[in-house]
């Protein structure tokens, strides 16, 4: 095996996106992290009046270590904010806590797109991982339907960002109609909100443009192999 030039031409734009959706999720947070919401609730304190008006009563929220390790935990029906979020009075953690909350109201609805997102965690995380070495074996051995298995199995986690990409949209369209419907937001920290999430959605675009290119080279990769056959 080479290294193939190729390759960057693929992977460049995908790590190019992925930075710049990084940085504006850090910029915005950096941001609106120094920003007192103007009815001076915390992250916790805005998911439990989100949570309690859709009935969730039963869904706990628990401080967990780290920065922006904030996510909603459907098998123990828990919502974990970070410590910036979760005992913060700021535009950024009531952002954040109202998309996590999001998740619990979708997981309480049976929202379908995150029942199907969750039903193929198990088949993903086996052919994902798997992927790339049977992709790599049929190579070496020159064996087409074997590496075309390896792509199929590898496209599995592609697909898989592809659904994120509604279920976070829409736990995003949740908090910010909750924020502004429970009168937990100004107008300003409204715009606050939007600022933060919309940067964070960016960045599960650029993993999943980040996966699809990827994919889109190894089919490439297969694709010549089995042409010069």
């Amino acid at each position: 095996m080479f290294f193939d030039p190729t390759f960057l031409l693929f992977m460049i734009p995908g790590v190019i996106l992925m930075l710049w959706a990084q940085q504006r999720v850090k910029s915005n947070y950096g941001k609106f992290s120094k920003v007192r919401n103007y009815q001076g609730l915390t992250g916790a304190q805005a998911a439990r009046r989100i949570l309690d008006s859709n009935g969730l009563h039963d869904v706990a929220i628990e401080q967990t270590p780290g920065e922006l390790s904030d996510h909603y935990d459907p098998r123990h029906r828990v919502l974990r904010l970070s410590p910036g979020v979760y005992g913060q009075p700021t535009v950024a953690a009531i952002g954040i806590a109202a998309h996590e909350a999001g998740h619990a109201i979708q997981h309480g609805q049976r929202y379908p797109a995150l029942q199907f997102r969750s039903a193929i965690v198990p088949v993903v995380g086996i052919g994902s991982n798997l992927g790339i070495f049977v992709l790599l074996a049929g190579l070496l051995l020159q064996m087409t339907g074997l590496a075309w298995l390896g792509v199929a199995m590898f496209g599995l986690g592609t697909f898989f960002a592809l659904v994120t990409l509604p279920v976070e949209f829409d736990a995003t369209r949740r908090a910010k109609a909750a924020l502004a419907g429970g009168g937990m937001v100004s107008v300003e920290d409204g715009q606050g909100v939007s600022k933060v999430l919309d940067s964070a959605a960016w960045t599960y675009i650029a993993g999943f443009a980040s996966a699809l290119l990827t994919l889109l080279y190894y089919v490439m990769l297969v694709t010549g192999m089995q042409n010069r056959e």
